[in-house]
């Protein structure tokens, strides 16, 4: 990988990670047409590729910190304030930060638990243009289906603990690339009545645990194997870099965006690229043997 296609695929996770159009495809998609142009790029589904993507996920987790930093704050704050008092865990509602602990907890479950099941396929995916433009398309009909019922006004206490386990599903299933993660989870927590604020809050939320562990399982299989030594550190770093300063800005629009109820337009955006791929794909445009190993 050179330091340009670094910084490229660097600025398309930071973008994307936010926006509810799916990073994991469009990183896959840019490289099939990098490959296309020529580039000597690994296969995306590559564990090359595979952990240079979880790494550009890290630098959009420093601007997930950055910018939530207020707000995690005031989380730690309240939580080290309750924990003295777990027994109040038996009554009926927990304090809130040990509510809200509880269901981000609750929804890393299944996230975990699809990831390991399903862990090949999807890394499968990530070589098959088709599959991700197919993925794309259902990621346009969850956003355009969040907008459909009334504003959502449930606040954490009326959130429970089937919901949480339903949006770490939607997070579990945003393995795919091109099922966007946060339009995913954002979706599927405004569809159970959660408010737009907090849904946001909380789809960040559960996203540190996944990938943490994803980057660290990963790292330890690809530096394992007798190549490790051909994996290229500085191009990474230096897309991990542009990743965090492009998402920082991604971030503060999303949020702007699910206050202002638009995300069906990210949908038709999404429907959009999602036929773009699967037609760059049946015409052999993208075809999965393309340039490169």
């Amino acid at each position: 990988m050179t330091w340009l296609q670094a910084v490229l695929l660097g600025a398309v996770q930071g973008l994307t990670e936010f926006l509810p159009v799916s990073s994991s495809g469009h990183l896959a998609l840019g490289q099939h047409v990098l490959r296309r142009l020529g580039s000597p790029l690994p296969r995306p589904e590559s564990d090359e590729m595979l952990l240079f993507d979880l790494c550009t996920h890290l630098g959009t987790l420093v601007a997930i910190a950055v910018v939530f930093l207020p707000v995690f704050r005031r989380y730690a704050h309240s939580l080290a304030g309750e924990l003295p008092r777990l027994r109040l865990l038996a009554a009926d509602k927990p304090p809130a930060a040990l509510y809200v602990t509880l269901l981000a907890v609750a929804a890393c479950v299944p996230t975990a638990v699809i990831g390991l099941a399903f862990e090949d396929r999807m890394k499968a995916a990530f070589g098959q243009p088709a599959m991700i433009g197919v993925a794309l398309l259902i990621t346009g009909c969850l956003l355009w289906a969040s907008e459909l019922r009334p504003r959502p006004r449930r606040g954490w206490r009326r959130f429970g603990v089937g919901a949480a386990l339903l949006v770490g599903v939607a997070q579990g299933l945003a393995i795919t690339p091109g099922i966007s993660r946060s339009g995913a989870t954002v979706s599927v927590a405004l569809l159970c009545g959660l408010r737009r604020r907090w849904a946001g809050q909380f789809s960040f939320l559960i996203f540190i645990p996944p990938v943490l562990a994803g980057s660290v399982k990963q790292a330890a299989e690809v530096f394992n194997q007798p190549r490790a030594s051909d994996f290229g550190l500085g191009p990474t770093l230096v897309g991990t870099l542009v990743a965090a300063l492009v998402g920082y800005a991604a971030l503060k629009v999303f949020l702007a965006v699910i206050q202002r109820a638009k995300l069906r337009y990210f949908g038709v955006y999404c429907w959009l690229t999602g036929l773009a791929a699967i037609a760059a794909a049946w015409t052999g445009l993208l075809a999965v043997g393309t340039a490169g190993q």
